[in-house]
């Protein structure tokens, strides 16, 4: 029997909507790239983008474990010489972006690369509880009964 290989023509993309209220951040990061990978399927073939399109929503609502919110650091650098600039995981989900902490999550959970840089468009990360998508009809996944570990009180 020959090994199968999915054909980019042959794949069934679907969209699902995640709930972030109350989820860990890495946890829902791992199933989120499992999902957009499309690593849950029987048909998964590595060089294809075979993966969800998945839409999040809530995502400032999603929380730490431990002490992670005020120690965890996020690093950039500006392009000039010693300019590096570091915020905590606090300050960037009280700011003006707060679904950066999911996407930089995710996007480190996904090989990088034009193929990552394609299944990391299929990502949509919204902060509050509305977005513009429900003409895709997308399946709502609840991703805490899937584990008790997922979820922790805000």
């Amino acid at each position: 029997m020959k090994t199968f290989s999915a054909k980019p023509a042959e794949v069934q993309k679907k969209w699902v909507v995640i709930d972030a209220k109350g989820l860990v951040v890495g946890r829902l990061a791992t199933l989120v790239a499992m999902r957009l990978r499309g690593k849950h399927l029987p048909i998964y073939t590595p060089h294809v983008d075979c993966g969800d399109n998945v839409i999040i929503v809530n995502a400032k609502h999603a929380v730490f474990t431990g002490r992670k919110r005020e120690q965890k650091t996020y690093y950039k650098h500006t392009g000039f010489v010693g300019h590096v600039k570091e915020r905590t995981a606090r300050q960037i989900l009280e700011g003006r972006f707060p679904e950066r902490v999911l996407e930089k999550a995710v996007e480190r959970m996904i090989p990088r690369g034009p193929l990552g840089r394609v299944q990391m468009g299929n990502l949509r990360v919204y902060g509050g509880p509305d977005h513009p998508h429900e003409a895709q009809n997308p399946e709502k996944i609840d991703i805490a009964k899937l584990n008790r570990k997922n979820t922790r009180a805000a």
